[in-house]
Order: structure tokens, then sequence, then C-alpha cells
């Protein structure tokens, strides 16, 4: 079936006519979530989906000193929860390895800690493990197996030699990662947990839905009135969209089920408070189209509502820092020295760096709109940026 743009190739826009044909009307969320995870159509089953080549660019690529910083971070971290061997280095939805790579360069410098980390990649596409694979450099030993002979990746400019070998695994879930003292990073992850919209309709909430139209396509409709108990809003007005990610409070419920030390860190964008509005989006070949054209062709998202996510951490016994904008964060934990080392260090690409770091942290772009926030274990101290 032809796409909304003409091109062939739109599986899934076919499967979720078809299923909405069947069954009725389908939520947002279970939309976002098949456009995500379809096992043969999903966004995350395609290859080259990050990049210039890709649908879009995160920091790390932007950027080496953001997973340099990030790295450093961790290492801190493992500082104030009092040096535990093993510790268990998470990264949610990494990518294709370059804060990972980046960060465990950086960490060489502080002793005892490369010694002591596991590394942990929680990922569900296989494109990406392959690339997280290459860019990591395949001869990481995996869970006591031996090398497989090969080097890492060459550095880039101004970076040294590729970061160090660590014992690396993968998983399908958090909740798959062995038991321990554990850092978990998470830069732009939960903007892509599926997320539920209720509209106002009235005087009540109901579903926000997705159904098929008479042209082929897909567009929103008003579904059943919800009964669920809702979080604490200002009185909503005649279509208010209200937008809640449930699996927000399920990844920091299994956060905080683990029995041993944890920082978190979670780096993404939204607001700070809690607003009502429409935020879904989606990203096809670094260009903003209809969330609701490119099923399973387009990276599809939404904001991170870091007011819910505190609560929610807390609600699950966690403490919390922040959030903070991530240009003031990258601002505390030193990016302006880093990128100066870097541009005495390679010349002809200062410029380049210069314009890197400034996208990162400018105040009118991902310097305000992104956010950080930490959560740890009640009793630690808080980490460096925050405290």
């Amino acid at each position: 079936m032809p796409g909304a743009d003409g091109q062939p190739g739109a599986p899934l826009l076919a499967a979720l006519r078809a299923r909405i044909a069947r069954d009725g009307a389908i939520s947002v969320e279970a939309f976002m979530r098949a456009c995500l995870t379809d096992p043969e159509h999903g966004t995350w089953r395609r290859e080259g989906v990050i990049g210039s080549g890709g649908d879009f660019i995160t920091a790390p690529e932007i950027s080496q000193a953001f997973g340099e910083l990030i790295g450093l971070w961790c290492a801190v971290a493992w500082q104030g929860m009092g040096r535990p061997v093993p510790v268990r280095l998470v990264e949610l939805g990494p990518g294709r390895g370059t804060l990972m790579r980046d960060a465990l360069r950086a960490v060489r410098l502080v002793p005892g800690f490369l010694e002591a980390v596991t590394v942990h990649l929680v990922e569900i596409s296989r494109a990406l493990r392959e690339e997280q694979r290459r860019v990591l450099g395949a001869d990481r030993p995996i869970a006591g197996q031996q090398p497989q002979g090969q080097s890492p990746p060459p550095s880039l400019p101004g970076q040294g030699e590729g970061g160090p070998a660590a014992a690396t695994l993968w998983h399908e879930t958090v909740q798959d990662v062995p038991p321990g003292p554990a850092i978990v990073v998470a830069n732009e992850f939960l903007d892509a947990l599926p997320i539920r919209q209720l509209v106002f309709a009235g005087g009540d909430w109901h579903e926000r839905v997705v159904e098929a139209d008479a042209t082929g396509g897909l567009r929103f409709g008003v579904g059943a009135r919800v009964r669920d108990r809702l979080p604490a809003a200002p009185p909503p007005a005649e279509g208010d969209i209200l937008e809640l990610r449930p699996a927000e409070a399920e990844l920091l419920a299994a956060l905080a089920r683990r029995s041993a030390p944890l920082y978190a860190l979670f780096i993404d964008y939204g607001p700070a408070e809690a607003a009502y509005g429409d935020t879904l989006q989606a990203v096809r070949r670094h260009r903003w189209v209809d969330p609701l054209a490119h099923p399973g062709t387009a990276d599809i998202t939404a904001h991170v509502q870091f007011a819910r996510l505190a609560d929610s951490a807390r609600a699950a016994g966690l403490a919390v820092d922040g959030p903070l904008p991530q240009g003031e964060l990258l601002g505390r934990l030193g990016i302006a020295e880093r990128a100066a080392r870097l541009m005495a260090t390679n010349p002809a690409l200062a410029g380049d760096i210069e314009a890197g770091v400034q996208r990162l942290v400018s105040p009118t772009g991902m310097g305000s709109l992104f956010k950080a926030m930490a959560v740890r274990t009640p009793g630690l101290p808080p980490v460096p940026g925050f405290g």
C-alpha cells in the first residue's frame, strides 16, 4: 500500500487498518507501541534510524563531550556509593553505542572504575545491537567469553584511544540486568515509551483513539469515558489533552526493587512542570511529519512530563534530584572546559566542536528544551551537577 507521500512500503499502515476494522479503534498508546516495536514493521526493527542518514540525531552524535561528561558523572556516582565491585553500568536505549564508547574512554582517568564495571545495554533492536557491537569494539569480553580478536574502532580526533574493554551484555529489559549496585543512564529513552492520551470532552475525560478514515489513512477520535484515577491537575477545558506514560512508573518501580545502591540519570526533552497539550510527534529523515502518516517508517515520540516522572520516582521510594535544563547540567559538569581542550587539540575542527557544544547548551534550543533528572537510593548523596 502506498504511504501518505506516495511512496511504497507502508505495511504497518495496512496492518493497523485491518486491526481497526476487526477490533475497533485503538488507543494512542497501542498505536505508538505498534509503530515502534511491531515485530516485523516497527521503527526499531529498521536499520539506520539514528544519524545523519537516518531519521534523527541525538546529543552523543553531536559532540563527544556529551558522552565523556556522562561517563565521568557515572564514575563520581560510583565513588558516592562507596566504590562497589562489581557495579552494573546500564544504558537504556543506547542508540548506536556512541555515548557508552565516549563514556568508557573518559573514565580511564578514574582509578579502579573500569575494573569494577560490567556494561549492560538494554536494547530491543537487533540492528542497533549490531551497530553497538561495532562502535564499542567487537573484542570486548562478553560474560566469560574470550575476546574475538578485533580492534576497537578508531578514535575521532582528540579522543585518544577507543574506550577500554569492559564486559558487555545486552538485555531486552532492565529487569534482566543482574542484581548488584547499578548506575543507569537513559538519554532520549523515556520519550519513546508509549503514552496514553486522554481528551476532555463533554465534561469528562475520554481515551483518545486512532481510527481509520475514508481515504486509506488514519485519524484521531474520541473513545470511551475514562474511569481511572488521574493525577492532580488544573481544571481542564473542552478539548484539553492529558498525556500519561504508564511505562515510566513501571521502569522506576523496577529500579526501586533492586536491593543494592542505585543512581539513575534521565536526560530527555519536555517541560519541568506538567501541562496539558498534544506532544505526540514524528520525525522522518530529519523532518517533522504527521504522526499518523508513516507508521513504522518515522520515529514517533512524545514529551516527558518531568514533574510526573519525579512524582512516580518518589512514589516508588526513590530520592529525586532535579530536573535541571540540560545546558545547566552540562555547564556544571565542565563542558566549556572540555570543549576548549578539544579545540586546542584539533584547531582545524574548532568551529565544528564549538558549534556542536553550543547546540547542546543553547538556551534557545536543546539546552533548555532538554532536561536532566537523577534518582537514587535514599541515603546516597546527591550526584555531581545536582547537589
